[in-house]
């Protein structure tokens, strides 16, 4: 079970999921490790590296993601979406993975003229 407290704005949410081993193992599947070669990692910081571990275990595919825009330095959202689309093989967990970057620290969202333009600020 997983349980979820806190607030949305001013409203108190208080949340249950209960989840079973079949749905754990589906949950799982979505997040396979890729290899360290498909990372691009030549030459690129460990600070999405570090960052990721701490904050995600040994999550490959938000890794990934997290390299990708670092290297990126800024990009606009579809074009993001295609690149993390690509990585993590479909299109709702490609924009899962761009909710959480919205969320995420290391991340600035600003609002460009006809999309939103992710930026890494480490």
């Amino acid at each position: 079970m997983i349980r979820i407290k806190g607030t949305v704005g001013h409203l108190p949410v208080d949340l249950a999921i209960e989840i079973d081993a079949q749905d754990w193992a589906h949950l799982a599947g979505h997040f396979t490790r890729l290899p360290e070669a498909a990372t691009g990692s030549e030459g690129a910081s460990t600070t999405a590296t570090t960052a990721a571990h701490s904050k995600t275990g040994d999550d490959g595919a938000w890794h990934s993601v997290l390299l990708l825009l670092e290297q990126a330095g800024r990009i606009e959202g579809p074009a993001l979406l295609d690149q993390v689309q690509g990585l993590v093989g479909d299109v709702a967990a490609g924009k899962r993975m761009l909710v959480r970057l919205r969320h995420c620290p290391q991340v600035k969202v600003e609002a460009g003229a006809d999309a939103p333009v992710y930026c890494w600020v480490g």
